[in-house]
């Protein structure tokens, strides 16, 4: 690869790379104002602005914990090929993005980043191109680390969902049992900070992810000395997000809001308690999970407290498969976008 086309493919990685912010925006966040939404809490203009102000924040102060595990996760030591691996691995996760959200189902953008990145990784380096953690666990200090930590903390996350949206339903369904339907009005109050919230935590979260990736490819240009990254990239990433949120993810809010379970402001506020809860805890762990799966994890838990009949079984059937194929998917295509671009090169 010349200096030219390096400096292009590079370039054009970073691109592609906020690009895909764009519609992780306008895919993950839909979920986390879903419920607001379907309860009537709040416009669907006055959600997705409420979100689009959270998101950014949580964009520009999330942290770094996230970045590192995906930092960390990728082994390739050619910079050349780190940078031709980061453009397969966002594109890839791009065309699973616009593929998803025309279809309103509610997969995870987190999913398809790194199904892209291990994808790009083996096509390019074997199986020694991705630190999948096993070294780390079976070590003498037993240290939970790369891909395992992620596939662990990922599944951890929508069992919080799952059972804490169950538990606080049945919790919520005790204290309130003698309430009057005017508390309605205080609840959805009440909605309006936990969805903030929410989506403050989506922000802080996968913003991380994006970042990880063009402060690679910054690094293995040599942009960028450090993987500390600056000002102007956070800013772009948190910009690119809330512009994506600001969109609007409409057909997977309808599909999280009103065909998964008819919400009630009750279940909105207890899925937005116990998703917050679980990305927040991810968030400090270092650990890029998924939004949308939570939430949805915590509606099927709280439509289980409530009533398991009025369950959309069909269509929870259908976003369970999507979760399940979004990773080998995303790999596939990751490696053969990879081989074709060498190929090309």
């Amino acid at each position: 690869m010349d200096l030219l086309s390096y400096e292009v493919i590079a370039a054009f990685a970073i691109i592609t790379a906020i690009i895909f912010t764009i519609t992780n925006g306008l895919h993950d966040a839909s979920s986390t104002v879903a419920t607001l939404i379907g309860c009537r809490a709040a416009t669907p203009y006055q959600a997705v602005v409420i979100a689009s102000i959270a998101n950014f924040l949580g964009a520009f102060l999330g942290g770094s914990a996230v970045a590192y595990t995906i930092q960390t996760l990728i082994l390739i030591r050619s910079s050349e090929v780190i940078i031709l691996s980061s453009l397969t691995a966002v594109s890839s996760a791009l065309i699973w993005n616009i593929i998803t959200w025309r279809y309103g189902l509610p997969s995870s953008s987190t999913h398809a980043l790194i199904g892209g990145l291990v994808g790009a990784a083996v096509a390019a380096e074997g199986f020694n191109g991705v630190n999948w953690g096993v070294d780390a666990i079976l070590g003498p200090q037993h240290v939970v680390a790369g891909f395992f930590k992620i596939i662990l903390l990922m599944a951890l996350s929508v069992l919080i969902g799952l059972v804490g949206g169950y538990v606080l339903m049945k919790l919520s369904k005790i204290i309130l049992r003698n309430a009057r339907r005017t508390i309605n009005k205080s609840i959805n109050r009440i909605q309006i900070i936990t969805a903030s919230l929410l989506s403050f935590s989506h922000g802080a979260n996968d913003t991380q992810k994006q970042i990880a990736v063009i402060m690679i490819v910054l690094v293995a240009s040599g942009t960028a000395t450090t993987f500390e990254s600056p000002l102007i990239v956070r800013i772009s990433c948190a910009l690119a997000m809330a512009l994506g949120t600001l969109l609007g993810g409409w057909r997977i809010m309808k599909t999280l809001a009103r065909k998964l379970y008819r919400m009630q402001p009750i279940h909105s506020l207890n899925s937005q308690v116990v998703s917050t809860a679980s990305v927040l805890f991810s968030t400090v762990a270092g650990a890029p999970v998924s939004s949308t799966h939570v939430v949805s994890s915590s509606i099927i838990g709280i439509g289980a407290a409530e009533n398991t009949k009025m369950i959309n079984w069909t269509l929870g059937k259908e976003i369970f498969i999507s979760w399940v194929v979004t990773l080998p998917i995303t790999m596939l295509v990751s490696a053969f976008l990879y081989y074709i671009i060498s190929i090309i090169l």
